[in-house]
C-alpha cells in the first residue's frame, strides 16, 4: 500500500484562485480561436494527470493527495492556454508529458528548478517548430470539424492559418509599422489581433490574483517594466526596421500570461522581494532579445527558463545588497 501524504490545502487553495484568474483569458481565447482551445485544455489535464499518476505509481507515492492540490491541472492549463489552437493532438500529449515529467525528475512540486508548463512548450518548440507557428486565422471551426482537425481527420485548409503579430514582425523587411497594422490581418490596434484582448484579459485575472495575495507585486512588475524600457529605448518609431512600441510588446504575444502566470510560479522562481524583482526584469528583457534578434517570435518561454538557471545567483546577489543598505 502506499503511503498517505497530506494533502496542503494551503497550496490547494492557491491552486483554486490560478484556475479561476484563467478564466477570463480563457474564455477570450476560445471567443477567438473557437472549439481548438477547449480540446487543448482536455488534452493537456488528460495527460499531465495521467502522467503523474503514473510516476507517482513507479515511485510507489501516494496518487491522490499529489493530483487532488491542483498543481498538475494549473501546469497542463497554462501550457495548453500557450499553445496554438488546433494543434497536433500528439503535440499537446507530448508537451504535457514532458512537463510533468520535468517536475517529478526533481522530485515534484516544491523542488522542481524548471516551470513545468515552460518546459513543456519549450520542447515542442524546439522538436516541432513548424506546427507550432499554424495559428488560425479566423474564429475557428465548429467542434466536430476541431476534433478532426486536431486528431488528423480532415485537411486544414490553405487560407485558414496565418502568421502572428510577432512573427509578421520579425520578418519584415519593408512594410512601415502603419502599413502593418492597416494592411496585415494579423495587427489589430495596438498589437496583435484579438491577441490585445487576450493580454487584457490576462491582466485582469493577474490583478485578481494579486488582490488575493497569491503572488507580490515584484515578478510581473519587474517584467513588465523591464520589457517596457527596453522597447522603449530599441524602438525607432514606425519605420520598416522597426522593432515595435512599447504597446505593442506588452500586448502582443504571451506577455501577461507570463507576467502574472508563468514568472510568479513560486518554486522554480525567485523567493525573496528583491530576487523576483531581478527574476522579472530578466524575463522582460531576454523576452524582448528573444523576439527581436532570437530566431523564435515569442520568447516568454526561453526567458523563463533562462532565468530558472539563474535564481541561486540572484538570491546571492539580492541578499549582499540587502546587507549593504542594513544599518
Amino acid at each position: 500500500m502506499l503511503p498517505l501524504e497530506p494533502v496542503d490545502e494551503r497550496l490547494q487553495q492557491a491552486m483554486k484562485l490560478v484556475l479561476l484568474a484563467t478564466v477570463p483569458g480563457m474564455l477570450v481565447l476560445f471567443w477567438l480561436y473557437g472549439w481548438g482551445v477547449l480540446i487543448n485544455l482536455i488534452l493537456a489535464a488528460v495527460s499531465a494527470l495521467a502522467v503523474e499518476a503514473a510516476v507517482l505509481q513507479l515511485r510507489k507515492r501516494s496518487i491522490k493527495p499529489t493530483l487532488s492540490d491542483g498543481s498538475a491541472l494549473v501546469s497542463a492549463t497554462l501550457l495548453a492556454l500557450a499553445l496554438p489552437p488546433y494543434c497536433p493532438w500528439w503535440l499537446t500529449v507530448s508537451a504535457a508529458a514532458f512537463a510533468l515529467l520535468g517536475k517529478q525528475l526533481y522530485g515534484g512540486v516544491g523542488k522542481n528548478p524548471f516551470n513545468p508548463a515552460m518546459l513543456g512548450f519549450a520542447l515542442v518548440l524546439v522538436a516541432f517548430p513548424q506546427q507550432m507557428t499554424l495559428w488560425p486565422a479566423s474564429h475557428g471551426m465548429n467542434l466536430l470539424a476541431g476534433f478532426q482537425q486536431v486528431f488528423g481527420f480532415g485537411q486544414m485548409p490553405d487560407a485558414w492559418v496565418q502568421a502572428t503579430a510577432l512573427d509578421s514582425l520579425r520578418i519584415n523587411k519593408s512594410l512601415t509599422m502603419d502599413e502593418l497594422f492597416a494592411g496585415n490581418p494579423a495587427f489589430g490596434h495596438f498589437g496583435g489581433r484579438g491577441v490585445e484582448w487576450v493580454n487584457l484579459a490576462f491582466l485582469a485575472g493577474g490583478a485578481f490574483l494579486l488582490q488575493r495575495r497569491v503572488f507580490t507585486w515584484h515578478a510581473p512588475v519587474g517584467m513588465l517594466a523591464s520589457l517596457f524600457v527596453i522597447s522603449l529605448l530599441c524602438w525607432n518609431g514606425s519605420g520598416s526596421d522597426s522593432h515595435g512600441s512599447p504597446l505593442f510588446h506588452l500586448l502582443t504575444g504571451a506577455t501577461m500570461l507570463g507576467a502574472f502566470f508563468i514568472a510568479t510560479e513560486p518554486v522554480s522562481g525567485a523567493k525573496s522581494p528583491g530576487a523576483r524583482l531581478l527574476f522579472g526584469a530578466g524575463v522582460g528583457l531576454l523576452t524582448y532579445l528573444i523576439r527581436t534578434w532570437g530566431g523564435y517570435p515569442d520568447g516568454v518561454a526561453f526567458a523563463v527558463l533562462l532565468m530558472n538557471l539563474s535564481v541561486p545567483a540572484l538570491e546571492r546577489l539580492a541578499a549582499s545588497r540587502q546587507e549593504q543598505v542594513a544599518p
